[in-house]
């Protein structure tokens, strides 16, 4: 059985970021736009927000001739935004190698490994003991 042979009309990276995952895609031909969950950037995300998934590109000096499709899910908007951000500077270094230490120093490839603590039995929360009576 002969397997179809597909070739990919762009570049593929993933971001992540707690529990929010960012499946991000550069399509070589495009006019620019950046859309995430089949909406524009600027409807799934607040300005701030924007600006943080943004921030790889506006630190190069923005998106030429190309676009870039994300598909997020998990976590809030904050984590889904920075783990997009994360993503578009995994793209960014497919795309040019030489790039890399100018995403490293500005803090866009490394990976945020905090994440919240499980709940502890006896504990209110992850470290938060019953209050202490004495008597």
């Amino acid at each position: 059985m002969a397997d179809k042979i597909t070739k990919r009309t762009y570049l593929y990276a993933v971001g992540r970021r707690k529990t929010a995952v960012a499946r991000v895609r550069y399509h070589k031909k495009g006019q620019g736009e950046i859309v995430v969950n089949d909406k524009p950037i600027t409807t799934y995300f607040s300005v701030a927000q924007q600006r943080i998934a943004e921030s790889p590109l506006s630190h190069l000096n923005g998106l030429k001739d190309a676009s870039i499709t994300a598909r997020v899910l998990g976590g809030g908007k904050q984590a889904q935004a920075e783990a997009m951000r994360l993503g578009i500077s995994r793209l960014l270094l497919q795309i040019d190698a030489t790039l890399r230490t100018n995403l490293k120093s500005a803090g866009f490839l490394t990976r945020d490994p905090r994440k919240k603590e499980r709940k502890k039995p006896g504990l209110k929360r992850a470290r938060r003991a019953p209050q202490w009576s004495k008597r």
